[in-house]
This record gives structure tokens, sequence and C-alpha cells, in this order.
């Protein structure tokens, strides 16, 4: 049975930006730098501003997209193992997002969580938010911390640091080759 939250109906959005987004929060704490960058929020600042309302959308339905594909590659591994994904990933991402208070406020955990729980379970992170109406200023960072989360516990499972990154920019060269 189809569901309007079937990933067939939702827009990938702008997954490039996104990628570039996940990726350079990963490089800056690999590197060590922990704390908020002005430069690097006044550029970023900058592009969304550049974007527009249509752009910005894009781009979280670009992360959606990667939250998505993210829950799809870590579900193909625990099955592997004969594990299930949500037990697996759930309990440790709302563990780790309980102890960043400055970035993820406690009352946008449960959405994160349902949205992890959505796109392990096959559904478009993005249509299934969507349902709920527009999102909130604090969503906007929990939604970026839940996808670099699953970015670097895929980088951890495969004891490689740039796995996760690799892995979309491979998935995104490859459908740019099929439309041409």
């Amino acid at each position: 049975m189809s569901s309007p939250c079937d990933p067939e109906y939702a827009p990938a959005g702008d997954v490039g930006a996104a990628l570039l987004l996940i990726d350079s929060r990963l490089t800056a704490v690999r590197d060590g730098r922990t704390q908020a960058d002005p430069v690097q929020q006044k550029l970023v600042g900058q592009f969304a501003a550049s974007l527009g309302p249509e752009g910005v959308d894009g781009v979280l339905d670009g992360v959606c997209t990667l939250i998505f594909m993210f829950m799809q590659w870590l579900r193909m591994a625990y099955e592997d193992h004969d594990e299930d994904v949500i037990a697996g990933v759930v309990p440790s991402l709302v563990a780790t997002m309980r102890r960043m208070p400055k970035s993820v406020r406690p009352e946008v955990i449960p959405t994160m969580a349902g949205l992890v729980v959505a796109a392990g379970t096959g559904l478009s992170p993005s249509l299934w938010r969507r349902q709920y109406g527009d999102w909130s200023d604090e969503e906007l960072t929990a939604l970026e911390a839940t996808a670099f989360l699953l970015a670097e516990h895929i980088n951890r499972v495969t004891d490689d640091h740039a796995f996760a990154t690799r892995m979309i920019a491979d998935a995104l060269s490859r459908s740019e080759e099929g439309l041409g």
C-alpha cells in the first residue's frame, strides 16, 4: 500500500548544497573546530539569503534527502548483521542531541527522532515532517545536527572519516550520468 509520505512523491531538493553544508561541519569537527565560526556563519547566512525562500526550501528538502539516504545505507548495514536500524541509531542520536542543549532544543528532539524513524522505515522525512506544518527555527539547527550525526555514525561504522560524504557524492555523480 502506498503512503503519501512515499519517497517517490518527495522532492529531492538541493542535495548538493545540503551535502556541502554537512561536509563542512564534518570537516570542522574533525579539525577540532567545534565552536561556531562567525565568518562561516555569516557566509552561510549570506548564501541562504541569496537563495530566497524557494532555494532555502530546496536545501531543507536536500538535507531530508541526505537523512533518507543515510538511513537507507544504515538500514542495510544493520540488516547485514541481523540488527534493527531504529534500535541501533535512534537511542544514540537522541542521547547525543540531549548533550547539545545550545544547538538542539529539547522540545525538537522528538521531531528529529520521528524524522529518523520515518526515514528508517522507508518514508520521506520531508513529506513526513510536512504534515505538521512549517519548520520552526529551532528545528532547522536540529535538522542539520541530525544529518551531521547520521553521517558521523556512518563514518564511524566504516572507519572512514569521509565515507558518508563520498557515498552521496558518488550517488549524485551516477544520477547526473544517467540524465546525460
